[in-house]
């Protein structure tokens, strides 16, 4: 179902502006502007949801909402709602090329809160009425995590599993009784959610007017600490007082002896089957309504996910469990229709999680960044592609191509140079993208980091690494007119 295209990963988040962050604005608009430019048809973004400690997309608050740190001031000056002298002595940060999560929390949401304070005392009828139809059309998951958010900061930022034994288990007196007493901060949160969400249309719009596409990200697993698992404890593997028995992670293997505990909370899949995966099927309609294509993260996870006791220090004692497979996917689909969706299909792979992609139709993936340090018989090399797969000079685990060129050893640089037929080093990033794009790989993506032959520093994350990640910024004035025109013509060369 997807034509021969090619396109650009880039976060909102690392867009430039004057705000700390990359936001839903200006930039974002002059960022399509290049994509356009640059004969390009798809946009792929990180996770939209809002972020807490760690700050990584992956790992959000809800599954449903969106990040108030994307949001964007200018829009809200021209709305009305804030002046601009509300910013005159605001800070984001040292250094405008990284985010520091740190300045955007302490400024963003007392300036959100004016803006909403405001707008609550102002004229502002059609705005007012907008509010109320969103809040009519998104309370499905709107009520509960505006609850869960104000919550959170009522009880210091606690994990909801330490709030007050009442609220935990979500008695219907305690909900009852904090509805009530955060009423204010309730109604500030779908603020927020509404501000967010009429800007990111507005995005999307623009994008769909200009031949664009977005691709967005659904993390296979959630949040422990998140309005998705409070709201559904009985969805999850939780006990009687609600706390995991097992959790996700990878089985040890030849880069790590005792595996990667994510501590992710893991699905009751057999209560999911008893309500025909209502809930899954909200959150594929709630990501395909903001998002042309989604992108579904460990799709292994779906045949079979590996289970730790929780608890474990390590994920060595974990075990093999099956997931829902083929019955899952039918169900959407059967809910749903045809699904733009793409299988993040990296890996441990076995045979039966090849049965289950092949059986869904959806396009795997490909890593050109994996193709020359893993010999010279591997399904990364382009020579072996499918038309139905993606191909990806790298994605948010990786290093860009130019830090791992610097830290290959010669072998393999050696091997990438004469499979891709590079004389000169400096253009070795050009060379990788375009064996992405002229390979048969229905689609082909590439950060833009690889674009701007951008070393390690440029880096967006790397695993295992509990901070500093999810910082790198677009320096203003990087995305030029000389580059969209070099994009284009490797574009147009291969026919994408």
């Amino acid at each position: 179902m997807f034509e021969r295209s090619s396109g650009i990963l880039l976060h909102p988040g690392s867009l430039p502006g004057k705000y700390g962050i990359g936001t839903l604005g200006h930039e974002a608009m002059k960022f399509i502007d290049f994509l356009k430019k640059s004969n390009q048809k798809l946009w792929q973004i990180f996770p939209l949801g809002p972020t807490g400690y760690g700050d990584s997309p992956y790992q959000s608050f809800s599954s449903f909402a969106g990040n108030p740190y994307l949001i964007d001031f200018d829009t809200l000056i021209s709305y009305g709602l804030l002046p601009n002298e509300d910013f005159d002595n605001t800070f984001w940060g040292e250094n405008p090329e990284y985010i520091d999560y740190g300045a955007i929390y302490n400024q963003k949401f007392p300036l959100l809160k004016k803006a909403f304070n405001n707008f609550k005392l102002g004229d502002f009828t059609e705005l007012k009425n907008e509010f109320h139809k969103f809040k009519e059309e998104n309370s499905s998951w709107l009520e509960d995590y505006s609850m869960f958010i104000s919550l959170k900061n009522r009880f210091n930022g606690l994990q909801w599993g330490q709030w007050p034994e009442d609220i935990k288990l979500r008695n219907i007196e305690a909900i009852n009784k904090y509805r009530e007493e955060l009423y204010d901060e309730i109604e500030f949160q779908k603020f927020i959610q509404y501000l967010f969400f009429k800007q990111w249309f507005e995005i999307k719009k623009y994008a769909n007017e200009n031949g664009i596409k977005i691709i967005g990200d659904i993390p296979i697993f959630v949040a422990a600490d998140s309005a998705d698992t409070w709201a559904n404890p009985e969805i999850f593997l939780f006990d009687h007082n609600l706390n995991p028995v097992k959790v996700a992670g990878v089985p040890p293997d030849y880069f790590s002896e005792t595996g990667q505990l994510w501590g992710n909370p893991l699905y009751n899949w057999d209560k999911l089957a008893e309500t025909n995966y209502k809930w899954w099927i909200e959150r594929v309609r709630a990501n395909l309504s903001i998002c042309d294509i989604i992108r579904i993260d460990h799709f292994r996870g779906f045949e079979s996910y590996w289970a730790v006791p929780f608890g474990d220090d390590t994920a060595q004692n974990g075990e093999w469990q099956k997931g829902p497979g083929i019955s899952l996917f039918s169900a959407i689909k059967n809910q749903l229709g045809e699904l733009p969706i793409i299988a993040e299909d990296l890996g441990f792979m076995t045979p039966e999680v090849i049965n289950l992609r092949e059986e869904t139709g959806f396009p795997g993936m490909k890593i050109l960044g994996f193709a020359f340090d893993s010999g010279e018989e591997n399904d990364y090399l382009p020579h072996t592609y499918v038309k139905n797969c993606v191909v990806y000079t790298g994605t948010h685990d990786n290093d860009t191509l130019a830090g791992w060129f610097d830290k290959a050893n010669e072998n393999d640089r050696n091997f990438a140079k004469e499979y891709l037929n590079i004389s000169d080093n400096s253009q070795m990033n050009w060379g990788m993208i375009k064996g992405a794009w002229r390979s048969v790989a229905d689609m082909a993506i590439a950060p833009i980091q690889d674009f701007l032959g951008l070393g390690s520093e440029a880096r967006i994350n790397t695993p295992g690494i509990a901070s500093g990640n999810w910082q790198w910024r677009l320096e203003e004035n990087m995305l030029t007119d000389e580059l969209a025109e070099k994009i284009a013509k490797i574009t147009k060369m291969y026919g994408r």
